[in-house]
């Protein structure tokens, strides 16, 4: 029987999927320079080369596609028959990767944390904000969270918070300055505080009232892909800012900002907790499920 360490090529199952070495040994929880080490004395164990490397990028060879087709399988059934050991024993454990957006971060998912945590303490919860739209799967994540115009469609997706809503507003001496707008079109010319997402992207603002859309491209002066100095900068009088009603509530009923076209503001469902469609889920996803019919059911009760 071959003696090749399972650690080793669990290692190598990450290079390959993630083509970075940085990637895989953040997954891993070592070094990039232990990762490529053992990565060699693998190959020279083999007497095969697995991985084609440059200075710049990595990527499986032939052979190394061919082991990576056959080892994943195998791979995923020796972490559920763990996992249903470790759920035997009643605890469920391991690590439970999450890929989400700021806000659904912000605004959702960080109350829940502890609690979960707390009620689940051999899960390991790891949260990396993102607002690509990636493959979770190839990405090494169990779980990912998107809005539902966002979702893959051969996903299982369960709702993970309750109905949201754009605000837009703007701190008073905007106004006074450059009038309180009546409807969308009104913001056509005036200071605006925007988002930018790291592709350049720049998202429109929308308006919906009375079955009629309205899209505005916001346009300037200020452009930014992080809420808080969104925030700041509408705060300070920048401009029009149109955000996530949590954001802003409390500065609104201060009076620091104040909201307007509030009847082109329409509610939409929250975010999906989503994750693949197979049949035994990693146990601490499966607490994760577990927890948040519990949470959302306490939310609902009167």
């Amino acid at each position: 029987m071959d003696d090749t360490d399972l650690r080793d090529l669990q290692a190598f199952a990450a290079v390959a999927r993630h083509r970075s070495f940085r990637r895989a040994a953040l997954e891993q929880r070592v070094s990039v320079s232990s990762l490529s080490q053992r990565m060699r004395e693998l190959e020279e164990h083999l007497g095969v080369r697995l991985l084609n490397r440059t200075t710049r990028s990595v990527a499986p060879t032939e052979a190394g596609e061919q082991l990576l087709r056959r080892l994943e399988p195998a791979l995923g059934e020796v972490a559920g028959a763990l996992s249903d050991l470790r759920e035997r024993q009643g605890r469920p454990a391991g690590r439970l990767r999450i890929n989400a957006p700021a806000p659904a971060v912000d605004l959702v998912l960080a109350p829940m944390v502890t609690p979960f945590l707390t009620r689940f303490p051999d899960v390991e919860l790891e949260i990396t904000v993102d607002i690509a739209l990636i493959d979770i799967v190839a990405q090494g994540y169990d779980a990912g969270v998107r809005y539902e115009e966002h979702l893959a469609q051969d996903m299982i997706a369960v709702p993970l918070g309750p109905p949201q809503r754009f605000v837009l507003c703007a701190a008073p001496p905007v106004l006074n300055r450059f009038g309180v707008p009546e409807r969308p079109e009104d913001l056509l010319g005036k200071p605006s505080v925007s988002t930018v997402y790291a592709s350049g992207a720049h998202p429109p603002w929308e308006f919906e009232k009375d079955g009629r859309i309205v899209r505005i491209q916001p346009g300037g002066p200020f452009h930014a892909g992080h809420t808080g100095i969104q925030l700041r900068a509408a705060l300070d009088g920048l401009g029009f800012l149109m955000t996530f009603d949590e954001y802003v509530r409390e500065h609104i009923a201060a009076g620091r900002l104040v909201a307007v076209l509030e009847d082109w503001s329409q509610s939409f469902p929250g975010p999906f907790l989503y994750y693949p469609s197979r049949r035994q889920p990693p146990a601490s996803l499966r607490a994760f499920l577990d927890f948040l019919k519990d949470w959302r059911r306490q939310a609902a009760a009167p």
